[in-house]
């Protein structure tokens, strides 16, 4: 069993820097987001503070990388490269689920690798919600201290646990379960969906359980129902290969279940998120902080300065847009004009939100 699940952590990883992988027929939805551009932004762009707090930790700019891996020897070095450029440019990383170092001790460092690579900056760690039940608050609180985490993922990934051959599918008590832990550890806690998003239901339940922050994990990024059609048709499982497909744009949008999750706790932008203009419009629409992880597997293979050169430019962008906005913080970004148009704007129109909200907002 243990065994399986570190294969099974470098399968992923492997598929996700060599296959395709992401939606294939539903975006993100930033496509229909259009920040409202300022022809006098009367300021200096490099006069920009992009700084941000999370979780008690300040980010030089509001950017995670996201869970991505962990488990098995060779994803060492990867979570190694990743750390060390998430400390270099001040931002958060997440480590992928901790499972498999906390069913087979062998597969701490994997994970450890990641504390002692970034001492400084804010580091999550992650544990899955099909899990709480069997690990209970002391194995939950193992896998915070393993890292030393400044805060702690349940990452929600029923859509997943649903397809693969080792999945979890029985999801009751969960919310239990989420509050049991919320209150606690010594850590803030906070859920994550996986690719599917989150809305606004699940949203105020989560809220009401005591989470600290809601990351959507929209539709729109990487399909891990789509990571699983490929170890199917490696194992020739027809069923499981069938489910792939048909849920492989199965969700929320990202840009639809941030404007869902707009409750009263930090919204973190996960899915689809490509570039710093991305970013933008995810905190001009309600999110507080933006992450990714697919577009750093690539060069964390290469080592830490490939990472921090795709990091600098999501950076840059990320100022560009604001200087073209009008914005000199990230605060001015939050309140800043917006247009939602295409299926976004029929997404929420339908499910009953003001989109005026967004477009009347005071740009003087």
């Amino acid at each position: 069993m243990d065994d399986e699940t570190s294969i099974r952590k470098i399968e992923h990883l492997k598929l996700c820097a060599n296959e395709n992988v992401e939606s294939l027929y539903v975006s993100a939805g930033f496509d229909d987001i259009m920040l409202v551009h300022r022809a006098l932004p009367e300021m200096d762009m490099d006069e920009i503070d992009m700084s941000f707090h999370l979780f008690r930790k300040k980010l030089s700019f509001p950017f995670m990388i996201a869970s991505m891996t962990g488990g098995h020897a060779d994803t060492t070095p990867i979570n190694a490269a990743l750390a060390e450029a998430a400390e270099e440019m001040r931002i958060g990383i997440g480590v992928g689920s901790q499972r498999a170092a906390i069913d087979d001790k062998k597969q701490i460092e994997s994970f450890r690798t990641v504390r002692d690579k970034a001492p400084s900056t804010l580091v999550y760690a992650n544990i899955g919600a099909a899990q709480l039940r069997e690990y209970g608050i002391a194995k939950v609180e193992e896998a915070v201290e393993m890292i030393d985490a400044d805060a702690l993922a349940i990452h929600l990934n029923f859509l997943q646990e649903a397809i693969q051959p080792e999945g979890d599918v029985d999801a009751t008590g969960c919310l239990d379960m989420i509050r049991e832990i919320s209150n606690s550890l010594k850590v803030p806690v906070f859920a994550k969906e996986t690719g599917a998003g989150i809305s606004r239901e699940d949203a105020l339940a989560l809220v009401k359980a005591g989470v600290s922050a809601i990351d959507v994990g929209g539709v729109g990024g990487t399909s891990w129902a789509g990571v699983e059609v490929y170890r199917a048709e490696q194992s020739g499982d027809e069923m499981r290969e069938h489910l792939g497909k048909l849920f492989w744009d199965y969700g929320i949008p990202t840009a639809a279940s941030i404007v869902e999750c707009k409750v009263s706790v930090p919204v973190i932008a996960t899915g689809g998120i490509r570039n710093g203009l991305d970013v933008a419009k995810s905190i001009a629409l309600g999110a507080s902080v933006a992450s990714a992880a697919l577009p750093f597997v690539k060069p964390a293979f290469e080592g830490k300065d490939s990472v921090i050169k795709e990091l600098n430019i999501v950076k840059r962008e990320l100022q560009t847009a604001m200087f073209l906005s009008g914005c000199e913080t990230i605060e001015e970004l939050a309140n800043a004009p917006i247009v939602i148009t295409g299926k976004t704007m029929e997404f929420l129109s339908q499910r009953g939100y003001n989109l005026k909200d967004y477009s009347v907002k005071d740009m003087l």
